[in-house]
């Protein structure tokens, strides 16, 4: 049944949908943007390394179409540099992913995999020992000025802000735990300054304020500079945010706070209904295979959450314009890649979901990476490149010159120009490993219902290893959860993950003529392939990341699935079959409970044996 909200909605839908929202409205805020030529640019340095300005949203979807609504996005980065359209998060969920993206490592090396303590947050982060070994740290020793802004991680509170400072910053002005996610409550942390609330006033201008001032800073230095501006929109409106995990009924997530100025937008938006929205059948494994149907009274709440998601990031809008106006003012514009993406994208009503993320589907893993900058082709939308958190940054190191950084990266740099391009078709990655631990929880006000009348406060067993693999003639996802359940997906014929073909009575039979096929091969020759990938992919360290089929064929001779899917091998894969596999589900990376750690090994004459990552 299909619901569009609409000035004609009945009364009883939109009471679900819009008022349930229950969200305050904020008051107009005065524009304080400062004026452009406030002071003439500053004299160049003598050093002309490219400055680097990532700007990264928080829960940014592409597959719900949010970069549709923002043109000015479009006309100052998209229309001016390379759309990388397979870029992936490897971890689905806040603080995993940023601390990945900050330390081009896994979350499995890294071992930060929540977002809140025991398995994750700050204080993990800085346990871990990343404080004094990551991307501000080793470009402020390559010679750069280091400049942050907006959302760090989380657990990043009012009263461990300064147990330690983050370190490897120039200036910064971070967002605090736990008024992070509040839009109209926000606290910032300047320096080595007191946190300093900011109650009533909008959180993404007053972080456009923060950044322009920062802006002023680098280009003030005399150096190259690198600033990272981190607005919390489009994620929800979290009333408190919890610092330490607690009971169910203190995290309250609700639909994002758009300004003021943009509430009255897009009216008649709704969540896309592609074949996987609510569908009639269910889908996916774990506990999403067992939610029920959604309502058409949750659905208008979605459709409405929806909406408030596509307004809230207008204010990102308005900030990327600020800063690329600015740059361009300064004189500096020319010399500078600017980069933005998203921590992970997010799922509304696909697969009978509620809002929210920390799935492996398509949805909550493919983000946003748009680059514009010396030699970077404008307008360029069709990269197809598999490239992933991992690579960002390495990308930045490149950039940069940096020396320092470089050992235990999991990803390399991401190709920008178009002979890199090109050259990349034939010898780049085409995985992206992908993996969660613990829980999955609804955002909104309505929570997980089951298809036996159950209604959950979180999702259980939300812990996968997964692969994402796209070359020429396949475009699969493969996944292995802690309840030893499996999906494989193909994208090419399944684009919204539906019809998962490892539950195919194919795999239990003899090969027929209908039996689906990859490359003309049947899954019961594929699979072993994907399973013995994923095996070194879920537990690799570095440069096995980037080339793991050099773990299974140290010969060199294999460097794809497509590779590997040579007949001559069969007899190989038949044989050494090793599935990946779970003794226990955890809510955190405990590696005793992570099943066979060891890599099957090709070697001529029929010989195997185990592997390193």
């Amino acid at each position: 049944m299909k619901i569009y909200l609409s000035l004609g909605l009945t009364l009883s839908l939109a009471t679900a949908g819009l008022h349930a929202l229950e969200q305050p409205q904020p008051q107009p805020q005065p524009q304080q943007q400062s004026p452009l030529n406030l002071n003439p640019p500053n004299p160049k340095s003598k050093d002309n390394r490219p400055n680097i300005v990532v700007i990264l949203t928080d829960d940014q979807d592409v597959h719900l179409h949010s970069l549709d609504y923002m043109p000015l996005l479009k006309k100052h980065i998209s229309d001016k540099g390379t759309s990388y359209k397979r870029h992936y998060c490897t971890t689905a969920i806040c603080c995993p992913s940023r601390v990945t993206l900050w330390t081009g490592r896994n979350a499995h090396n890294t071992n930060v995999t929540d977002v809140f303590p025991p398995y994750g947050g700050y204080p993990k982060f800085v346990a871990q020992g990343f404080n004094e070994n990551w991307l501000p740290v080793w470009l402020q020793k390559a010679g750069y000025s280091t400049f942050y802004t907006g959302k760090l991680f989380n657990a990043h509170t009012v009263s461990n802000y300064n147990n330690p400072f983050p370190s490897g910053w120039t200036s910064s002005d971070f967002l605090l735990d736990p008024h992070t996610y509040q839009y109209l409550n926000a606290t910032f942390q300047r320096n080595s300054d007191a946190p300093v609330s900011h109650e009533g006033e909008y959180s993404t201008d007053i972080l456009a304020q923060k950044a322009y001032g920062l802006l002023s800073e680098g280009i003030h230095s005399k150096k190259p500079f690198f600033l990272t501006v981190a607005p919390i929109a489009p994620h929800s409106d979290v009333k408190p945010f919890p610092t330490i995990p607690g009971k169910d009924h203190e995290v309250h997530m609700t639909a994002p706070i758009p300004a003021a100025r943009h509430a009255h937008l897009f009216p008649s938006a709704r969540v896309p209904r592609t074949a996987n929205f609510n569908p009639d059948t269910p889908s996916g494994a774990s506990w999403i295979k067992n939610l029920a149907k959604l309502t058409p009274e949750v659905i208008a709440y979605n459709d409405a959450f929806y909406r408030a998601r596509l307004q809230a990031l207008q204010a990102v809008d308005e900030l990327v314009e600020g800063i690329v106006q600015r740059l361009d003012e300064y004189g500096v514009l020319e010399n500078t890649y600017v980069i933005y993406s998203a921590d992970n994208g997010y799922h509304i009503s696909q697969h009978r979901l509620n809002p929210g993320k920390e799935c492996g589907f398509e949805e909550d893993i493919n983000v946003p990476l748009i680059i514009r900058g010396p030699g970077i082709s404008a307008g360029r939308e069709e990269v197809d490149l598999v490239t992933a958190h991992t690579d960002i940054a390495p990308t930045i190191l490149k950039l940069a010159g940096a020396e320092t950084g470089w050992e235990g990266l999991d990803g390399s740099p991401i190709p920008l120009r178009d002979e890199e391009i090109e050259d990349a078709r034939e010898e780049r990655q085409e995985h992206v490993n992908v993996e969660f631990w613990g829980r999955s929880i609804p955002e909104g006000i309505y929570k997980f219902s089951l298809d036996d009348g159950k209604v959950v406060a979180y999702g259980l067993n939300n812990t996968y290893k997964a692969l994402r693999v796209i070359g020429r003639g396949y475009n699969l996802y493969y996944a292995v959860w802690c309840t030893n359940e499996h999906e494989l997906y193909d994208l090419t014929t399944d684009p919204n993950q539906l019809h998962n073909l490892y539950r195919s009575p194919f795999l239990r039979s003899s090969p027929s003529p209908s039996q689906p096929t990859i490359l003309n091969l049947p899954l019961t020759s594929l699979i072993p392939r994907l399973d013995a990938l994923l095996m070194v992919t879920k537990s690799c360290k570095g440069k096995t990341c980037i080339d793991p089929w050099s773990v299974i064929h140290p010969a060199g001779d294999v460097k794809t699935l497509g590779h590997a899917l040579a007949r001559k091998f069969d007899a190989f894969y038949e044989s050494v079959r090793k599935m990946v596999g779970f003794t226990k589900c955890e809510l955190g990376y405990i590696v005793e409970s992570e099943g066979a750690q060891e890599a099957v090994v090709y070697r001529e004459g029929g010989e195997y044996g185990g592997g390193e990552l």
